[in-house]
């Protein structure tokens, strides 16, 4: 596949999700560290990008709410003027967002996703774009989880990070970490020159 076909999705790296935000996640520093690099990797070669932006409309909502800092993305990977910025409401990017139309007007068949809440968007979007016939790269280091609890036990971030990853390779998308895929990406896009 050449590399023209390929698309960077950033999901909901927003301020919220950092230290001082309403819903700090854990290693949110360290995935948007790495986003960062990626993004840049796809600005270098001019390939598109896509920055996914969770605003909560729900009534009890308690962060990422409409016109607040917190629902801002964060300084790191903040959208250039020709990038594309998608909207969204509820865990699955592609639900009543303009985000498949963006992707068919661009001619995209394979998407590169990183970003927040790895067991809710993440997962919801992965599982998504592949029924929709995207062929996905996930970048495991690139996103970041929180500690989940069900029936009174607290699930450890790491274990909710491992279990959804787990769950997504191989049938759902290639698993990666970004200095992998960087090198792999780079070598792909040699071949094609």
């Amino acid at each position: 596949m050449s590399a023209m076909n390929t698309a960077l999705l950033l999901l909901e790296i927003q301020n919220d999700y950092f230290p001082n935000g309403r819903m700090p996640l854990e290693r949110s520093l360290e995935a948007s560290a790495k986003a960062q690099s990626v993004l840049q990797a796809f600005r270098e070669k001019k390939l598109p990008v896509v920055h996914v932006q969770h605003i909560s409309t729900q009534p009890d909502a308690a962060f990422l709410l409409p016109c607040t800092k917190g629902a801002e993305f964060y300084s790191a990977v903040q959208p250039s003027k020709n990038e594309i910025i998608v909207k969204k409401h509820y865990p699955n990017s592609f639900k009543d967002t303009s985000l498949l139309n963006q992707l068919i007007k661009n001619q995209i068949n394979h998407l590169v996703i990183c970003g927040m809440m790895t067991h809710l968007t993440v997962d919801a979007t992965v599982r998504a774009a592949y029924d929709l016939g995207f062929s996905i790269t996930v970048l495991h280091d690139a996103c970041a989880t929180r500690p989940l609890e069900f029936n009174h036990i607290i699930i450890p971030e790491q274990h909710v990070q491992l279990a959804f990853l787990a769950a997504l390779q191989p049938s759902y998308a290639n698993v990666l970490g970004v200095d992998d895929y960087l090198q792999k990406a780079g070598a792909r896009v040699a071949n094609f020159a």
